[in-house]
């Protein structure tokens, strides 16, 4: 296996990005804001903008989102 050698911490460390990204994207599905395109974009931004996408959603969409319920 690809990372069998790396110790456990690193491969985390390498991990971390996608978990962000994908956490960005799954959290903006499940959340409404005030208008629907901005759910879009943010989700859109997450998947062609990976790393970026996801950051940015930590740092402006984040406050912006209301849940769903």
């Amino acid at each position: 296996m690809f990372f069998s050698d790396t110790p456990a911490l690193t491969f985390l460390l390498l991990m971390l990005p996608a978990i962000i990204n994908l956490w960005a994207i799954w959290h903006a599905v499940n959340h409404r804001f005030e208008q629907e395109k901005e759910r879009t974009l943010w989700i859109l931004a997450g998947i062609f903008l990976p790393v970026v996408g996801g950051l940015c959603y930590l740092i402006f969409g984040l406050r912006r989102s209301r849940p769903l319920h």
